[in-house]
């Protein structure tokens, strides 16, 4: 169900179904903004963060009676809307757990090949605008900012018990915030005498700190976004993930993921560029062109929002569709090496290893 007086608007919204349902999709096309409803597709897809439902919807509508979609979501109030819409259309399963489980968790549903993916991976608009939620530095609400209410550590657990340095990593890395520091330290400083439990707390100590900022951006943005990530895992949740689909993706089948900050985006990146290219191994061997083998994945390209949609809907402003397709190269592990190997390129990855467990 949704929230009540809030209308709920999914980021490129015919562009990712259409990337998983136009036989001749590429991002470049003039096709790829235009909704017409093509011959029913049939197959098993995925919707891997189902927010409130706006692409499964969409998608469900270019599906055949015999298709099947699986979404995925940690957020409660995510799965109360999709379990609603499971009991108005029998093609639908709710799974209660994020997209890092996809592979076991279709398998225990018998499901070993999917025909199509779409993950969006920004924090769903009904969860900014819930202040209990803890996301939105705009509102007072307690300090939480996890995804799955039932479990985990919240925000300001993890606040009153960090390092300073601990502290500094995730914000410098997760947030891109050059005042990392600073930042730590005034967190630290504040927790001395009285602990920080709401959002509006934390920005304000935040807002005190950061005196420049990119126009237009509060200054809280990058630390929310930081603690964000590190308590919900969700880059080594996108990395686990990345490399696993292709495990289960059907040859022709799709990948279609929105990203929103360029963490994200490069990780993406990464991973389509690994698996669009030969592992190194093979690309060094002595083969003519015509010997080489496929590639395991067709790179689409991006599609970004147009100026009409950032002005109805301006959190699509940042936000990247990238599109791929499986080949029907043979997924062996020197596949899975190059690509596990590309999506560790960051320092977010390097250096979580020595930092304490969110959990």
């Amino acid at each position: 169900m949704a929230e009540a007086g809030y209308e709920h608007k999914s980021v490129l919204y015919e562009e990712t179904v259409n990337a998983l349902v136009l036989a001749d999709f590429h991002a470049k096309s003039a096709a790829v903004r235009q909704w017409a409803v093509p011959v029913k597709r049939d197959g098993v897809f995925v919707d891997g963060t189902f927010g409130r439902g706006g692409h499964s919807r969409l998608l469900l509508s270019a599906l055949s009676e015999s298709a099947r979609l699986f979404v995925f979501d940690k957020d409660p109030r995510a799965i109360e809307a999709a379990m609603q819409l499971s009991r108005e259309d029998a093609r639908v399963t709710v799974i209660h757990d994020g997209f890092a489980t996809m592979v076991p968790a279709l398998a225990e549903q018998g499901v070993t090949q999917i025909d199509g993916v779409m993950m969006d991976l920004g924090v769903s608009s009904p969860q900014i605008d819930d202040a209990a939620r803890g996301f939105s530095f705009m509102r007072d609400g307690p300090l939480d900012m996890r995804m799955d209410t039932s479990r985990g550590q919240t925000a300001a657990q993890w606040l009153a018990q960090a390092s300073v340095d601990n502290m500094k990593e995730v914000i410098k890395y997760y947030g891109e915030e050059r005042f990392a520091f600073q930042i730590a330290k005034a967190i630290d400083a504040r927790r001395q005498s009285s602990p920080l439990c709401t959002t509006l707390e934390l920005a304000e100590l935040v807002a005190n700190v950061v005196r420049t900022r990119e126009k237009g951006q509060h200054p809280a943005t990058r630390t929310f976004q930081a603690i964000r990530i590190h308590i919900n895992e969700e880059l080594k949740e996108l990395a686990d993930t990345l490399a696993s689909i292709l495990k289960v993706l059907a040859p022709q089948g799709r990948m279609a993921v929105i990203s929103f900050h360029s963490l994200e985006d490069r990780m993406v990146k990464q991973c389509f560029a690994a698996a669009s290219s030969l592992p190194p191994e093979l690309a060094r061997m002595p083969l003519r062109e015509s010997e080489m083998p496929e590639p395991v994945l067709r790179n689409l390209g991006r599609v970004l929002a147009e100026e009409s949609e950032v002005r109805d809907n301006p959190r699509s402003r940042s936000a990247v569709l990238r599109v791929a397709e499986r080949t029907a190269a043979v997924w062996n592990q020197a596949h899975e090496n190059a690509i596990r190997a590309a999506l560790p390129g960051m320092d977010t990855q390097k250096r979580r290893g020595s930092w304490p467990a969110s959990h």
